[in-house]
């Protein structure tokens, strides 16, 4: 991963405490030496950890987890069955 180029990546479906399912979404960018990162969940959009991104970009970023939620939720649906990956 280049300076400054973001990474995303997310779990297949789990289960929170709560019985609800949800994926855990990571994003990642180096900064030089330092990699920062932000972790949010999907279907509610937050970020739950942060360390790194500011105000203003966590706020974009759960903007982007919103809009694109149901597109991450298919995607972790395939990795979240092993039969699909045959």
């Amino acid at each position: 991963m280049a300076d400054g180029e973001m990474k995303m990546t997310y779990s297949a479906i789990v289960r929170d405490k709560n019985n609800k399912k949800i994926v855990r979404v990571m994003f990642e960018r180096k900064k030089g030496p330092v990699t920062e990162s932000a972790e949010g969940l999907i279907p509610d959009g937050k970020i739950v950890k942060n360390k790194g991104f500011s105000d203003r970009e966590v706020k974009q970023l759960e903007e982007y987890l919103l809009a694109n939620s149901e597109s991450i939720m298919a995607q972790a649906k395939v990795i979240s069955n092993p039969l699909k990956w045959l």
